[in-house]
């Protein structure tokens, strides 16, 4: 059976209060996990540890947590003390974010992702495991370290984002999981057979490896709006945010469509751009209608073989209310 999971809203939020309580909320509506990412806004490591206090059973995890931003070792670091404080409950999403984000507001240069995204994963790995660290790659060399504190017990999943096919294979190859955002169904079986030959390559229990999808949700009474909220969220996605999401839905063989929405965006033409983005598609990558048409659609994504969790996300534009609205109506039955 498919988990249902929540993705906490990626805009900005009243308070951390207004996290925890929405993390409270999913718990109470039997959500599996209540995932939170990191962008421009709050740190994930502080409010996550307010809603691991808050909260007894739902699992927490980053999704995700820029491989440029923290050093591997103190994402190793991290991902141990948070385990600690969940008491278990804690998987780690780890991914490379753009450029935008990365050159723009963290002054880093984005280089290669791939590589750095694979020794992220591989060191983080082995500081979890609480041997010393002996590492040597092409970004990072580390020696004769290890953790201090006794190592997580279970260490918690390491996993990673990824939309191209080698960086999903790289999932596949080295990771506890795949995290997928943006895809029809179509074209998250390709990507699917890309997660299956890295796990192969790697030698890893494709069983023991969680594949997680992120769909934009929003039902609501007033299903004008909830339509218009989410065809917002994903022209700004695939306009606004660097080129790999524009990318990613023209290797799903929508390229004039992707290029379009983009090339609006970029004029400042924001309704433009909506309205280069046709119904029929937005139905096959996104959720929303009335809270019964809502669950519809969305069982469509929960029956995709190969795909462990399905994560309800929200338009950046959704107020407190229709989050709520929306967490309520997708509750796992």
């Amino acid at each position: 059976m498919t988990d249902r999971d929540v993705f906490l809203p990626v805009a900005a939020q009243p308070g951390v209060d207004a996290l925890v309580e929405q993390a409270e909320l999913g718990e109470e509506l039997g959500y599996d996990t209540a995932w939170l990412p990191e962008t421009w806004g709050r740190n994930a490591v502080g409010t996550l540890s307010c809603i691991a206090e808050g909260t007894d059973g739902i699992g927490i995890g980053t999704s995700i947590m820029p491989v440029y931003s923290r050093s591997p070792a103190l994402i190793g670091q991290t991902a141990a003390t948070l385990q600690e404080i969940s008491g278990g409950r804690f998987r780690l999403g780890l991914g490379p974010s753009g450029p935008i984000v990365i050159e723009n507001w963290h002054g880093v240069e984005f280089g290669n992702p791939l590589r750095r995204t694979r020794e992220t994963v591989e060191i983080v790995t082995e500081v979890l495991s609480g041997e010393t660290v002996d590492y040597d790659g092409e970004y990072f060399d580390l020696e004769g370290f290890r953790l201090r504190c006794d190592p997580p017990d279970p260490a918690p999943p390491v996993e990673a984002a990824g939309m191209g096919p080698k960086a999903v294979e790289l999932a596949g190859r080295f990771a506890d999981g795949w995290h997928a955002l943006l895809f029809t169904r179509a074209g998250l079986r390709d990507r699917l057979a890309d997660f299956d030959r890295g796990s192969e390559m790697g030698g890893r229990d494709r069983s023991n490896q969680r594949v997680t999808l992120s769909v934009t949700c929003c039902a609501l009474a007033d299903a004008e709006a909830a339509r218009r909220l989410v065809k917002q969220h994903t022209a700004f996605y695939i306009g606004g945010m660097g080129t790999f999401y524009r990318d990613n839905l023209a290797r799903q063989g929508h390229e004039s469509v992707a290029n379009a929405v983009y090339d609006a965006w970029q004029d400042g033409d924001t309704d433009a751009a909506m309205d280069a983005l046709p119904e029929e598609l937005l139905e096959r990558i996104a959720v929303w209608g009335t809270p019964e048409r809502a669950r519809e659609r969305l069982a469509a994504f929960a029956d995709i073989d190969g795909v462990d969790a399905v994560a309800v996300s929200f338009p950046r534009g959704a107020d407190a209310d229709q989050i709520e609205s929306t967490v309520r109506a997708l509750a796992p039955a």
